[in-house]
């Protein structure tokens, strides 16, 4: 059972610093974009396909609160080992 506790507590603290990196990231850059494939045609040997860029902005609060939420879960993840 030892093991399957030290597990988690990795598991928790890689989710920790995951939320923590993606929290720095948001607050850093503040929007992303990405690409999507709207529609796809083809005739015979002509394709035809629409992509629409969209950018999605992340607010000050969603960064901020990754970032405190990862801390929060480093703090416990760490508490948990010394019990």
């Amino acid at each position: 059972m030892a093991a399957n506790a030290g597990s988690s507590l990795n598991t928790l603290r890689l989710v920790a610093f995951l939320l923590i990196a993606a929290g720095i990231a948001g607050l850093a850059y503040g929007k992303f974009s990405y690409t999507s494939d709207m529609h796809t045609a083809r005739v015979g040997d002509l394709a035809v396909s629409v992509r629409e860029q969209r950018t999605v902005n992340v607010p000050f609060w969603a960064g901020a609160g990754a970032v405190i939420a990862g801390a929060l879960v480093l703090v416990a993840s760490g508490r948990g080992a010394r019990s």
